[in-house]
């Protein structure tokens, strides 16, 4: 599964506050990653939840698909299989950027002040968007995230999902990337899809899954996300997840492939509910890649 590979640049990069182990922390300042990859020719797949001290969760989520009848390893559980499987496990592991942040969100907002746990709840999320406002955070790393998928010279698709998690979340909260058939879900003989942005919304809806499933029935992968990002909004109805209109403020976006003989130009796209910003080609056993956004929460599919 090369996939991992890839993502595994991005997870060991020190600058990146959304993925790996400089990825922004929980509550309680201890860094916990996600991270799932599936592969369609061999139906299998591997994820890891909650794991500290590691730097590239994907290796281990990896090490899960190929080295146990598992698919999901959690926690302790998690961080002892790494390290039996030779990884470094590094106790105390944070980026002394995400430490610095989450200090200073520490200093906006003491939840001892919020003993409602709705108000408490508002009052994080609140605290980590003025910061994003301000340009302390990058927003488009606050939700973190990447998913990669793969297409080989063969035509074998993988795929993989790796994740920090939502910024200062309660400690031990996993999101959608290590839940197959939300984070991230691959079938060899129709095409994937792969999911950032708010985790509930898309665990709530399946929507890797979804997308994947449209598509075996003939969908186009566009119309496939649109399905998508359609369910996500009928489905968010928390008065905090919505804009002064009573939409859904998630900005989804998908990346998704599928089989398919045309070759299209790059071009936008502009929907209702959806704006498709990128769309490009792979000749890889003539599947294609197109990659698309939606105002909030985030989804890709190869």
């Amino acid at each position: 599964m090369r996939s991992s590979l890839g993502v595994s640049i991005v997870e060991l990069d020190p600058n990146q506050t959304g993925v790996g182990w400089s990825g922004l922390p929980n509550a309680e300042g201890v860094v916990q990653l996600d991270a799932s990859c599936m592969h369609g020719p061999k139906k299998r797949a591997g994820a890891v939840a909650a794991i500290e001290g590691v730097r590239a969760p994907a290796r281990v989520a990896q090490l899960v698909a190929e080295e146990t009848d598992h698919h999901l390893l959690v926690g302790k559980g998690a961080q002892e299989f790494a390290r039996g499987m030779g990884i470094k496990i590094e106790e105390g592991l944070i980026n002394e950027t995400a430490r610095k942040q989450w200090l200073e969100w520490k200093r906006r907002t003491d939840p001892l002040h919020y003993l409602d746990p709705k108000k408490r709840a508002q009052a994080w999320y609140d605290a980590g968007i003025q910061m994003v406002r301000e340009g302390l955070i990058d927003g488009e790393h606050f939700w973190g995230t990447i998913n990669c998928d793969g297409v080989s010279p063969k035509g074998e698709i993988c795929g993989v999902t790796t994740t920090s998690g939502l910024a200062w979340k309660i400690p031990g909260r996993a999101g959608d990337s290590p839940i197959l058939g939300a984070g991230l879900y691959v079938d060899g003989e129709v095409g994937a899809a792969g999911s950032t942005g708010r985790g509930e919304a898309n665990l709530y809806n399946l929507s890797s899954f979804l997308i994947v499933e449209e598509m075996r029935r003939g969908a186009h992968p566009k119309d496939a996300a649109m399905t998508a990002l359609k369910r996500v909004a009928k489905n968010t109805i928390e008065k905090r997840l919505l804009n002064d209109k009573g939409s859904a403020e998630l900005r989804p976006e998908f990346l998704r492939a599928q089989r398919e003989r045309r070759v299209r130009r790059r071009r936008d796209v502009r929907g209702h509910l959806c704006r498709l910003h990128r769309e490009w080609s792979a000749d890889a056993a003539n599947r294609r890649v197109v990659s698309g956004s939606a105002n909030g929460l985030r989804i890709m599919k190869n």
